[in-house]
């Protein structure tokens, strides 16, 4: 959401990742040409006007707004939109335009140290260009480039709804990649859970699982109503013949939400799980002790009652009171265990 007290269009960078400088990617091709550069300098984006040809401009480095607000001007982008693109806490959603669509992603991927990272990402969909603005470097669409630079499958030979299409897709695929780490996690943590011993952190590893799949699906449901409007959507920047990859990308990303919901349910579960070992884990100890404790009730019961100090007791004068005394309690404690033992409580 934007500042409070600041006007709608007011462009303020919200997020964590500040770059120092603008990294700026052009790759603009048709059927026969292909040509790729990176610059810092956004103004060399505005160099590349071939009515044949696509353009696809990707901007890393949101924090620098007057980059942004140049390229917006160029393009003739409006207020709102530069505002959104460089506020992270904005949603997935679709917004169209006269001579464009606007549309927000989140890119979702596991760093080295496991930590899931949920980076914002805004597509503006033109006639012939396409335009991609990042928090910063690293993305998922390495794969993209390699088809448009190798000239694989039909998406030289597309327009630039093809190329959002492609775009989408590839975070859609990624999902499935966050989606697979995220099941392997909640596998090793059943596992650990069945053990008779699992670790003392292991709460804090399901508090942050759980974490990790709401982040999850606060970006992929809204995701999900994007797809699904830009697939019914009757506008002229969506050709007919991509349609049904768009189809083929919404019925992906309705696997993907009903997976997270699933692991979610899951997720939730494993507390409970945990909570129920550790009870039957202190059951085990109270059965343990409240066994021990049968046993010697009437053993103390026999001792408390030889220790009275009244001096007619009989067995007090026998010569073998104490062996006997001896024998039927041992006798006691072995009867005891054969009841327990047959009881099925030991």
């Amino acid at each position: 959401m934007r500042s409070v007290h600041q006007a709608p269009g007011t462009v303020t960078y919200v997020g964590r990742k500040r770059s120092m400088e603008t990294l700026l990617e052009v790759i603009d091709y048709n059927k026969n040409n292909f040509e790729r550069f990176n610059s810092k300098q956004p103004i060399d984006a505005f160099n590349f006007d071939h009515p044949d040809r696509i353009t696809w401009v990707n901007l890393d480095g949101l924090s620098n707004t007057k980059e942004i607000e140049k390229v917006g001007k160029y393009y003739q982008l409006h207020p709102l939109i530069i505002e959104d693109i460089v506020n992270t806490s904005q949603r997935p959603k679709i917004d169209e335009y006269e001579d464009y669509l606007f549309i927000v992603a989140k890119m979702l991927y596991f760093k080295k140290n496991g930590r899931l990272e949920n980076e914002h990402i805004s597509f503006v969909l033109g006639k012939d260009y396409v335009l991609t603005f990042q928090e910063a470097g690293g993305d998922v669409f390495d794969g993209v480039r390699n088809r448009l630079e190798n000239s694989n499958g039909r998406i030289r030979t597309n327009g630039s709804d093809y190329l959002v299409f492609a775009l989408l897709d590839a975070i859609v695929d990624n999902y499935f990649i966050v989606i697979d780490e995220i099941a392997e996690k909640v596998e090793e943590l059943e596992e650990e859970l069945f053990k008779n011993k699992p670790r003392e952190n292991i709460t804090h590893e399901i508090q942050d699982l759980k974490r990790a799949i709401l982040k999850i699906r606060r970006s992929v449901l809204p995701l999900r109503e994007v797809i699904s409007r830009l697939e019914k959507m009757e506008n002229t920047m969506i050709q007919s013949r991509t349609r049904n990859y768009i189809n083929d990308l919404h019925d992906h990303i309705i696997h993907i939400t009903e997976n997270i919901d699933l692991y979610r349910e899951i997720t939730w579960g494993l507390m409970d799980m945990y909570m129920t070992t550790i009870s039957n884990r202190m059951n085990e100890v109270m059965k343990v002790l409240t066994i021990m404790a049968s046993i010697f009730i009437p053993l103390t019961f026999i001792a408390g009652i030889y220790g009275m100090n009244f001096e007619f007791m009989p067995e007090l004068h026998w010569k073998y009171s104490y062996y006997v005394l001896w024998g039927v309690m041992i006798a006691i404690f072995i009867l005891m265990l054969i009841y327990f033992k047959r009881k099925k409580w030991l």
